[in-house]
């Protein structure tokens, strides 16, 4: 079997479009995908992996293309009877989805690792590609904002993004263990290049790299890393990535961002729409690309995928 030659390190929605363009351009056991699990928690008795599972669905060709989550075509039999006894349904899952919910929460109370049971799912649902939850540790995301602290989907989901953020802190980040696969990988002779996807800094990029071994890993990597903004033409391509920036004080622009990972990257790649922004983003020893970044079909994913590993490559 051939090494994995590339590392991207994800979020959900907008970090599962590049991941299946990468999965496209390459051969899929040359791609493997650093997820987050900052977005898990548990719910209704279930641990729920949010990011996870939308790289899966994803990958697997079984994704709900019109919410960006969840499975095409699932049903709500589960909801609605829910619904009808008074439980919780702010946080919407379908029947299908919930199945996957069950089997895993069911494997990892008789003492499986997330990992093992992530690689399993990928298998049986014929996907080649590696799916690496970022470490079988707990790690959450916590919202700080002007009415509290708020679990990442009591925020983005029940609240629908409406409070202030003021911060983020990362519980369980500073302690957890990095997946042993990713840190192989980052040290491994076949790799050829770490590509930072184009999920939201705050809540899908940072709870990975707030883990201190992880982030030292990446430092230390011999191939380059290179990242693809979530902001085009100053706006977010998806959720709330420039409200967050807009009450943080930030900028919201492309540089913003670049300005994040300027420690951990030696490339940037940003839509022609923000071509001003070249100049700055060099002055941070930063590379640039420019190349079309909003992933509206799949020829467009795989087309940003493809220049995204060759950018990288030839940072070498």
């Amino acid at each position: 079997m051939r090494g994995v030659t590339c590392l991207a390190i994800s979020g959900g929605v907008g970090g599962a479009k590049l991941a299946l363009g990468l999965a496209t351009y390459l051969e899929p056991p040359e791609l493997a995908i650093a997820a987050n699990i900052g977005d898990d928690f548990e719910h209704l008795g279930l641990t729920i992996c949010p990011d996870i599972d939308t790289l899966t669905y994803t990958l697997s060709g079984l994704s709900n293309e019109q919410t960006g989550w969840g499975r095409a075509g699932d049903t709500a039999t589960f909801m609605r009877v829910l619904e009808g006894l008074g439980g919780e349904t702010w946080f919407h899952l379908g029947d299908g989805d919930l199945a996957l919910h069950v089997a895993r929460s069911q494997r990892l109370r008789a003492g499986e690792t997330l990992s093992g049971i992530t690689a399993d799912i990928c298998q049986k649902l014929g996907i080649k590609a590696r799916i690496l939850p970022a470490s079988d540790d707990a790690v959450r995301t916590i919202v700080q904002t002007t009415t509290g602290p708020l679990a990442l989907q009591h925020y983005f989901v029940r609240d629908q993004c409406a409070p202030t953020v003021t911060g983020f802190h990362y519980e369980g980040a500073d302690t957890a263990r990095v997946n042993g696969e990713i840190l192989e990988i980052l040290s491994a002779p076949s790799l050829r290049a770490v590509i930072i996807c184009p999920s939201n800094p705050y809540i899908s990029i940072d709870p990975i790299l707030a883990m201190p071994e992880l982030k030292q890993a990446l430092k230390e990597c011999p191939a380059p890393v290179v990242a693809v903004s979530p902001i085009v033409g100053g706006e977010a391509l998806k959720g709330p990535t420039a409200k967050m920036m807009q009450e943080l004080g930030a900028t919201v622009s492309a540089e913003t961002v670049a300005g994040r990972y300027r420690d951990l990257i030696d490339g940037f790649i940003l839509d022609p729409t923000d071509t001003s922004l070249e100049p700055s983003i060099r002055a941070m020893d930063t590379q640039t690309l420019l190349t079309p970044s909003v992933m509206r079909s799949l020829d467009d994913k795989v087309k940003l995928a493809q220049a995204a590993f060759e950018f990288a490559v030839s940072l070498s």
